[in-house]
Parts: C-alpha cells; sequence; structure tokens
C-alpha cells in the first residue's frame, strides 16, 4: 500500500477511476459530494445550479481522473479546485448582475469541516497558512476572499469599494508574496 493512502485514503480510488471503475466514483462521490456542494452553492448561492454543476464536477472528475497527481495536490484539493472552477464559470455566465447577491456566510452542516478548511488543511496548508499571515490584512483578505470563498474580483472589488484594477493587483501582488514565501 503505498504511503499516500495513509494519508489521503480518496488517493487510491483516482486510478481507478481513471481505469473506468464506476464503484470507485460512487465511493469518491459518497465521501466527497456533501463537500463539493458546498463548495458550489456558496459561489451560486443557488440549489439548483449548485446541483448542475456537482454533476458537471463528477463528469470533469471521470473524464480526467487520469490527470491527478497524488504528488502534486490531495485528492480533496483537485476536486475543490474543478468544483470551485465550474462554480465560478456558472457565475460569470450568469453575467455583470449576477454578482448583487452574494452569500456572506452560507454554512452546511454535516458535522464535516468546510471545504474551505480542507483546502487549507491539505499538503501544504501549513506553510500556506503561515504566508497568508505574513501578508498585509488587506492583502490576505481579499486573496483568501477570492481563492477560498471563490468570490469573483468584480464582486470582491464592490465589497472592498476599490476599482477593479486595483483589486487585481492587490491580489497579483500578493500571489507573488505568497509564491516568494512557499519556495523559501
Amino acid at each position: 500500500m503505498p504511503a499516500t493512502s495513509t494519508i489521503d485514503p480518496l488517493t487510491d480510488l483516482m486510478p481507478r477511476i481513471a481505469a473506468g471503475d464506476r464503484a470507485a466514483l460512487r465511493q469518491l462521490y459518497q465521501a466527497t459530494s456533501a463537500k463539493l456542494f458546498g463548495v458550489c452553492l456558496r459561489i451560486l448561492s443557488n440549489r439548483d445550479e449548485s446541483e448542475d454543476v456537482l454533476q458537471e464536477v463528477y463528469i470533469t472528475i471521470w473524464r480526467r481522473a487520469d490527470r491527478f497527481e497524488a504528488g502534486r495536490a490531495s485528492v480533496m484539493t483537485w476536486i475543490s479546485t474543478i468544483a470551485r472552477n465550474r462554480a465560478i464559470d456558472r457565475l460569470r455566465a450568469r453575467g455583470p448582475l449576477a454578482y448583487a447577491e452574494q452569500v456572506e456566510e452560507l454554512e452546511i452542516d454535516d458535522g464535516q469541516p468546510r471545504a474551505d478548511t480542507l483546502l487549507e488543511a491539505a499538503q501544504d496548508g501549513e506553510a500556506l497558512g503561515k504566508c497568508l499571515s505574513e501578508l498585509d490584512d488587506r492583502t490576505e483578505k481579499v486573496i483568501r476572499t477570492a481563492f477560498f470563498e471563490g468570490v469573483t474580483y468584480e464582486a470582491l472589488a464592490a465589497r472592498m469599494d476599490a476599482p477593479l484594477g486595483t483589486v487585481k493587483s492587490w491580489i497579483r501582488r500578493g500571489l507573488a508574496k505568497l509564491k516568494g514565501c512557499l519556495e523559501s
């Protein structure tokens, strides 16, 4: 049994899914669907759309399981990123009025950690948390909001009452600092 199995039991499912094992996909779905639905719902604030996106996420996982690299990220991080990106794509497809009503705090209480908590805890979570805390408060807030909550740059600019270009600059500079911190 590979060492990664003891750390992330979902890792063993990925090669099986890549080989077309439907039972493995079912196991992954049962273990992760509530959290991924939470990611989608948090971004989209709409149950029906979140369910649609969740289905797209698992189709993507089914088709791209062979691209998963255990050395780069945990399974939860990889699939949460897929869910986040699909949900943001759906949100953007709604058009500019989609950002008017953002849910500030939406909790799905299934007794499990939230998806953003799992993302932070995954793989390099400690290093990422340390590096994030070294940023100034504003930069840390915009990066956490954009990447852990899935809020678009446009919605974030509106929340921060700052020009879009300024928010993008804060994030770009903050990500550059994070990269430097994580590489050292």
